[in-house]
């Protein structure tokens, strides 16, 4: 995974509340289970006039004009911002990839789903948690301008309006040492690989009988 510190970059405002895993990536794309594909599909009943599924062109669909991920002023944002229960529904790892391929690195919202929640630290993705007024005043930032630049800070654990406020997030100090250094739960016990091999070999040494066939 690609370490987690600081970012800084415009923000699209998702004004809905309870925004479910089958609105940030629709059951007909759950087929492929590869991690990467799924940003053309990224709020798919939203983004698009007409249907599509992996095997539609997305080139070839009418992108919706009132949907906010498709105006011009929000292009190449790598923050979302969302209201409560956000990433509620089903527990599908799509949601996150989808969002993460779509290019955010981020998302700010009051709330989440656990599942959802959980999953984002899984795939280097950072959920940060702020009160709801805090999130209005980002969404108010970003209302008078769509190029205001937000700052999402993990070692300090802020998030800052550039020239404006600044707020705290709390996170889980193992969570947040794994999205700095850039790993998930399998590459931490990989960096130990060693230390288990040799642990392994003692073992098989000390208690023979229990690696025989």
């Amino acid at each position: 995974m690609t370490p987690f510190t600081t970012i800084t970059g415009t923000a699209v405002p998702l004004d809905r509340s309870n925004v479910d895993t089958d609105a940030i990536i629709p059951k007909q794309y759950l087929k492929s289970i590869k991690r990467t594909g799924f940003g053309p599909y990224l709020f798919d009943d939203w983004r698009y006039l007409d249907p599509g599924d992996l095997q539609t062109d997305v080139k070839t669909r009418r992108p919706n004009p009132d949907f906010v991920l498709n105006r011009p002023e929000h292009r190449g944002a790598t923050i979302l911002l969302a209201r409560q229960n956000f990433g509620c529904g089903s527990s599908r790892e799509h949601a996150v990839w989808a969002l993460a391929n779509y290019g955010f690195r981020a998302v700010i919202a009051s709330s989440y789903a656990d599942i959802f929640f959980s999953n984002s630290f899984k795939n280097g993705f950072l959920p940060v948690v702020l009160k709801a007024d805090e999130v209005e005043q980002l969404f108010q930032a970003v209302a008078a301008d769509a190029a205001q630049r937000i700052t999402v800070d993990l070692p300090a654990q802020q998030v800052r309006i550039d020239g404006g406020a600044a707020f705290h997030f709390d996170i889980d100090a193992l969570r947040k040492d794994r999205l700095v250094k850039g790993v998930d739960e399998i590459g931490e016990t990989l960096a130990h690989a060693d230390a288990i091999k040799a642990y392994e070999a003692r073992r098989r040494q000390a208690a023979p009988w229990l690696f025989a066939q």
